[in-house]
């Protein structure tokens, strides 16, 4: 059976790839210490020695729009072209390719359907900067094959919060039963308290730094029970109105367990919102 190396829950601050490679009095003040974090973090996957990854995000309406929005989606394909002109022409993202593990998107697919989750699945599935924003800054070689699964955070009617922590759970399980020698690495991102358009997006922080400190803390030590009693579809415009992308730390909360404190934290406040980094070694250890 296949093997879940790491879990690995983070923000995905589309600026990153910008702010990193700026040189100059293009760079700003803090590039470097985000750098440094980063690159910290980075290690936490490379010590799992990962062959295949699952990449979980949340499609920002560009191809997934209000004509035909799936719940939750599995993509199926030999190969991922992203990312879109809007993420090149903003945030200077470059395009990219990604090699697809058909074999696990198929197990997922199949295997998820029978254990309750009508997933839906697409075979031309154009990626976006949820994921492509975790590869530049874990695996910037892109040299691993992907399985993308898109969530729903954006388009009401949304699932229920618990319905992302079931996926999550069931990801796992799925990932464990796997009949393959592969060594898997589970990889998420969402967002802390965010607020986009709105009068509190350019603050000195996220818009509710109480909520990120409490998110924090439920991500690092796995009250996955204290977090679904606090946290509902209502509560979560409160933070700042694209927070229900804190539902996707959840799902990972749900890959890595309850109860299970996270083997690395950390955090970084930029302006606008908190970037956060957190990975879990499920058979302990370090990758081992």
């Amino acid at each position: 059976m296949a093997e879940l190396v790491a879990v690995i829950a983070s923000t995905h601050h589309p600026f990153y790839y910008r702010a990193s490679t700026s040189t100059g009095e293009d760079r700003p003040p803090f590039a470097d210490e985000w750098v440094r974090k980063v690159e910290a973090f980075r290690e936490t996957l490379t010590r799992a020695r990962p062959d295949v990854l699952v990449m979980v995000g949340s499609d920002h309406f560009h191809q997934l729009w209000l004509d035909n929005m799936p719940q939750f989606l599995v993509g199926k394909a030999p190969f991922y072209d992203a990312n879109f002109y809007n993420e090149e022409r903003e945030f200077g993202l470059p395009r990219m390719v990604f090699s697809g593990q058909e074999d696990l998107s198929a197990y997922i697919l199949r295997e998820g359907l029978d254990a309750g989750f009508d997933l839906a699945f697409s075979n031309e599935l154009r990626i976006d900067h949820s994921i492509t924003c975790p590869i530049i800054t874990l695996r910037p070689q892109n040299d691993l094959p992907i399985v993308p699964v898109y969530t729903n955070i954006f388009a009401p009617p949304l699932p229920q919060p618990k319905r992302f922590v079931q996926l999550g759970r069931t990801i796992r399980q799925l990932v464990e039963s796997w009949p393959s020698d592969q060594r898997v690495a589970v990889i998420g991102t969402g967002h802390l308290s965010l607020e986009l358009g709105g009068p509190r997006q350019f603050g000195p922080h996220g818009p509710d730094p109480e909520f990120d400190r409490r998110a924090v803390e439920w991500i690092s030590t796995g009250d996955l029970e204290g977090c679904l009693s606090e946290v509902t579809l209502d509560s979560l415009w409160e933070p700042g109105n694209a927070t229900h992308g804190f539902m996707d730390f959840m799902l990972m909360m749900g890959v890595a367990g309850e109860g299970k404190k996270a083997d690395y934290v950390d955090t970084y406040d930029l302006f606008h919102t908190m970037e956060a980094y957190f990975t879990w070694y499920p058979a302990g250890g370090e990758g081992s």
